[in-house]
């Protein structure tokens, strides 16, 4: 597993519904901008507002996009329940099409180190996919040491990770210096990808891509050429200065209020005419004001 993938939002439908012809639309529209690969039901697609029904339409929409254009399914499944988490992974063996299971930090519970590897270990063993862990501690509230994540790096059935932590801090440094070489870090800040490509990560699970079609794959691979990872020629010095150009149209648009970065990915969608931005409570719809701006970033951030 390697290169950019990209959290889906889940359109809805004027009347509140799934919009499935609209997430065949927007997966496609990914796929085409030079994404390796789609993330459904993760938090950007407001999978807790979901019935079971939809998260199946979901990733049968979904599924059947990846099979035909070959491209990476990494679902979304688990809570902050271990037996919620295990059955949640184990219906993911209906969709042969899925990579891995992105599944997160047991959130709000809090249950230390000791209890969030008994976690993972647990459902690696049940799982019928490969596992990948979301580590995004100022959401979940659980920290995690650099030892306990190579603890969990070693375990069979974990093949990865989201690491969103906020920083580029010891910890991750520290992973990153002496992890199995089949463990795959994606970084899950927009912001510090550059620097976390540079330390061997293996690609981005990233929302920022997805808000400026069809600009974002040039950032990934050769100008003007075939989508590849890591760039054709890829150096320090050129990801220095990809990331000078990117951190302050990343830092703008991830700083300004609409709604929440999930609205602003909706709002994006939108621009795009691939849907409505129509959230679920307690999401709230953004302003036009915001929308307007939303859109008129499609064009102004280009990496």
């Amino acid at each position: 597993m390697e290169g950019l993938l990209i959290p889906l939002i889940t359109p809805f439908a004027k009347d509140g519904s799934v919009a499935l012809d609209a997430l065949e639309e927007l997966a496609h529209r990914v796929l085409d901008d030079g994404a390796a690969g789609l993330v459904p039901l993760g938090t950007t697609g407001e999978p807790a507002t979901l019935t079971a029904a939809e998260k199946n339409a979901v990733m049968d929409t979904v599924a059947a996009v990846c099979r035909d254009r070959g491209a990476l399914l990494i679902a979304g499944a688990g809570s902050n329940d271990t037996a919620g988490s295990v059955e949640a992974v184990k219906a993911l063996a209906k969709w042969p099409e899925v990579t891995a299971a992105l599944t997160v930090v047991p959130y709000y519970t809090r249950p230390g180190e000791a209890g969030v590897v008994a976690h993972f270990t647990r459902l690696a063993a049940e799982s019928p996919v490969p596992l990948m862990l979301y580590n995004i501690p100022y959401r979940t509230g659980q920290v995690l040491g650099w030892q306990a994540l190579r603890q969990l790096a070693a375990v069979p059935g974990i093949v990865g990770m989201k690491q969103a932590v906020g920083a580029v801090d010891e910890d991750t440094v520290r992973l990153m210096a002496d992890k199995p070489e089949s463990f795959a870090v994606f970084a899950g800040d927009d912001l510090y990808v550059s620097p976390l490509l540079a330390l061997g990560a293996a690609g981005g699970i990233l929302a920022s891509p997805r808000t400026s079609p069809p600009t974002a794959s040039p950032r990934w691979s050769a100008p003007g050429g075939p989508v590849t990872w890591p760039a054709p020629g890829c150096s320090a010095i050129g990801w220095r200065r990809c990331r000078r150009r990117c951190s302050p149209s990343r830092t703008r648009w991830w700083s300004r209020r609409c709604c929440t970065p999930k609205g602003r990915s909706r709002a994006q969608a939108y621009a795009c005419h691939c849907c409505r931005p129509v959230p679920r409570p307690p999401k709230r719809r953004c302003r036009r004001t915001n929308r307007v701006t939303a859109e008129s970033r499609v064009v102004k951030i280009s990496y």
